[in-house]
């Protein structure tokens, strides 16, 4: 490919998503500031003030949960919602009793909101992060981070939340489930010896379709109830499309399949506990194996070498659900970590250590401490607003980490090249 088209093809222009979004002449200002702009730490009997962005599917959920925070636990209070679609507006705005915004800009200038939740189609999630953060908000982000184009939006998006003092978690809720952080501190303390291959995976049927996603309003409209320009923001022009606009997990303009979509959840436990920094190497194998409707991939599988010398394999598809798992039914395959002197699993409700035929070691079982919980999982991220700790379940240098790997695999299978990694210029290469 040449590099004029490469450049098209991979780079964000920050100017033209501007200009797409902007709606009604309001300006991209600094905005009001929260009431914890500036860090200060709330009497504990005070309600955060949060509000969501996207209020559809994954939002409503995070809706759910942020009102079971409010009656039953009295930490938070909901005070704005926002969606480019105005019936899904009014439905969230009625159902929470919060004050409705067509523009997530104008909501950031509220100063009752303190914590942002951002569950928007995956290409808006950087930016309305970057606004929100430098609005004084805190951020709750879905996954994935950024978009599969959107390399240098992840970079920025970490380096701002880093140097901002705002907390962060992405919304990888599997990250609640203690597993993870047990084993993490197994393989500090050395049990598994020299880390050497990792694996996991996500399983599934279904292809985002009329059944995954469902078009509200076969006939839907742009104009004052639906923004499509603020839809597009930085994706290609295009007429408007209904389908589009309703099932955009299908589109590649708009995701990237499992590896943007899912592997997100599996993919960042396993980062964590190994406290993986860049790959220097990822390839990428995968297609349309199943479902022809969609643009994007629905089986993806991924090779990623690390210069701590070890390697993690993500293996998946959306077109069987098998994962030869016993961990709660789960449609993720739970995380392998093999090591010099022996293996981590799950097995129910344990974590296993089988040592190698080599080792002097024992086998042995650790009780999980914690399920994963996505109450537990919300409830955490508002103590840590509250308490001013960034070290939330999945901080942005995690998030990063994670996305980066993810970006180099899907880059490397719409190329079919191998991505390499530069970490002296922080950049992706393809070779």
């Amino acid at each position: 490919m040449k590099s004029a088209k490469k450049k098209a093809l991979f780079s964000v222009s920050r100017r033209d998503f501007m200009r797409h979004a902007l709606v009604a002449g309001m300006s991209l200002g600094v905005g009001t500031l929260s009431r914890r702009a500036y860090g200060q730490t709330p009497a504990a009997n005070e309600r955060l003030g949060v509000a969501v962005i996207g209020c559809g599917s994954r939002g409503n959920g995070h809706l759910k949960a942020l009102d079971w925070l409010r009656t039953n636990e009295k930490s938070v209070e909901i005070v704005a919602v926002c969606d480019i679609y105005r019936p899904r507006l009014v439905r969230a705005a009625e159902a929470y009793g919060a004050k409705p915004y067509m523009d997530h800009r104008e909501l950031l200038t509220d100063p009752r909101v303190d914590v942002v939740f951002i569950a928007t189609p995956d290409h808006h999630h950087g930016y309305q992060t970057l606004d929100a953060v430098r609005a004084g908000k805190d951020v709750f982000c879905e996954k994935p981070m950024t978009y599969w184009r959107q390399f240098d939006l992840a970079k920025e998006v970490a380096q701002v939340v880093r140097e901002s003092g705002r907390v962060f978690q992405l919304g990888t809720q599997g990250m609640s489930d203690s597993a993870w952080h047990q084993m993490r501190q197994l393989v500090k303390e050395g049990l598994i010896g020299q880390p050497i291959h990792a694996e996991c995976g996500y399983f599934r049927v279904g292809d985002w379709g009329e059944r995954g996603m469902p078009i509200d309003d076969p006939n839907a409209q742009p104009g004052p109830d639906l923004n499509w320009e603020a839809f597009l923001g930085d994706a290609p022009k295009r007429p408007f499309d209904v389908s589009r606009f309703f099932r955009w997990r299908m589109y590649e303009d708009y995701a990237g399949g499992p590896v943007t979509d899912l592997y997100p959840h599996t993919l960042t436990p396993v980062v964590h506990i190994l406290d993986a920094q860049f790959p220097s190497l990822v390839v990428a194998t995968g297609g349309k194996f199943r479902y022809e409707e969609r643009e994007v991939p629905d089986t993806f599988n991924v090779l990623a070498d690390y210069p701590e010398r070890f390697n993690i394999t993500i293996m998946g598809t959306q077109g069987n659900d098998f994962t030869n798992t016993d961990r709660r039914g789960s449609n993720e395959r739970t995380p392998v970590i093999r090591g010099w002197d022996g293996t981590l699993f799950v097995q129910g409700k344990e974590i296993v250590f089988v040592p190698n035929r080599t080792s002097e070691k024992k086998e042995q079982r650790f009780p999980i401490e914690r399920d994963e919980d996505m109450i537990h999982f919300f409830r955490y991220f508002i103590t840590c607003c509250r308490e001013r700790n960034k070290e939330t379940f999945s901080p942005v240098d995690l998030a990063y980490r994670t996305q980066t790997a993810l970006i180099m695999a899907m880059w490397a299978y719409r190329e079919g090249k191998v991505a390499r990694f530069d970490p002296a210029e922080q950049k992706i290469v393809l070779a």
